[in-house]
């Protein structure tokens, strides 16, 4: 995604609401383009983005409650082939390394210790979280839930999911209509059915304890079409991650 510097003078788009307290010293990302809405009616404008920056003189920064500081991983800049890949083309990072975690929360009586370590590489939503500049690179707080699971290694599929996560290999797009004709690229529909390839220790009922997940590795399952994340596999298979309430049902 590319990052675009602003000033307050070099803003000028008709029915913005306000740009105040923004300085002339702020940087801005912008996050992307869409239509807003004001008084029920559309009208054109940036959505903008901005990441904290921290103080050089301050050395750490410690999370608080159930939250998480992670070390954003850099984003490809060169192809499996070693080819300079244009911005548009860089894959936007969801990963990142544990560099802080908090002290915990309590759910009902029982104290939950965060999941994850200092020094353990996760996958985490999209659109989650706050981003701070600190110490010179990117870092992201956001709560332990947010984290999709744990990838020690280079391949989704060695994720390990975490709380009710689900990790999920796509079946295969048909390739022939029903009557047998051959369907482009473009109108092959993407699949919701998939084999679950892992799952979490499953989510928290209201005295802290873990209750299992209704998916076992190897289930053929039916998913809600617009949920999780998706994420491309080393051998070009794609992959899924979702929440086990987004699973509707076993195929057998």
């Amino acid at each position: 995604m590319a990052t675009t510097q602003l000033t307050t003078s070099s803003i000028f788009a008709k029915g913005f609401v306000s740009f105040e307290g923004l300085r002339s010293t702020s940087n801005v990302n912008i996050a992307s383009f869409a239509p807003l809405k004001q008084n029920g009616r559309l009208f054109s404008g940036l959505i903008v983005k901005a990441a904290t920056s921290v103080s050089p003189k301050y050395t750490s920064i410690k999370p608080l409650s159930d939250r998480v500081l992670v070390k954003i991983k850099t984003a490809e800049e060169k192809s499996v082939g070693g080819i300079l890949l244009p911005t548009s083309a860089q894959s936007i990072p969801q990963g990142g390394e544990v560099v802080a975690v908090g002290e915990g929360r309590f759910v009902g009586k029982n104290k939950v210790e965060i999941s994850v370590k200092t020094g353990t590489q996760v996958v985490y939503s999209k659109y989650v979280g706050t981003e701070v500049l600190f110490d010179g690179s990117k870092h992201l707080i956001l709560k332990e839930d947010d984290i999709v699971g744990i990838l020690d290694k280079d391949d989704i599929k060695d994720l390990q999911p975490l709380n009710d996560r689900v990790l999920i290999k796509v079946a295969e797009a048909e390739e022939k209509t029903a009557g047998g004709l051959f369907l482009s690229e473009a109108t092959k529909e993407k699949p919701s059915i998939g084999m679950v390839i892992a799952v979490g220790p499953g989510p928290l009922d209201e005295e802290g304890n873990r209750k299992s997940v209704s998916v076992s590795p190897g289930n053929t399952v039916l998913y809600s079409k617009y949920a999780g994340n998706d994420f491309k596999g080393a051998d070009g298979s794609d992959y899924i991650t979702l929440r086990a309430s987004d699973v509707m049902g076993v195929l057998s």
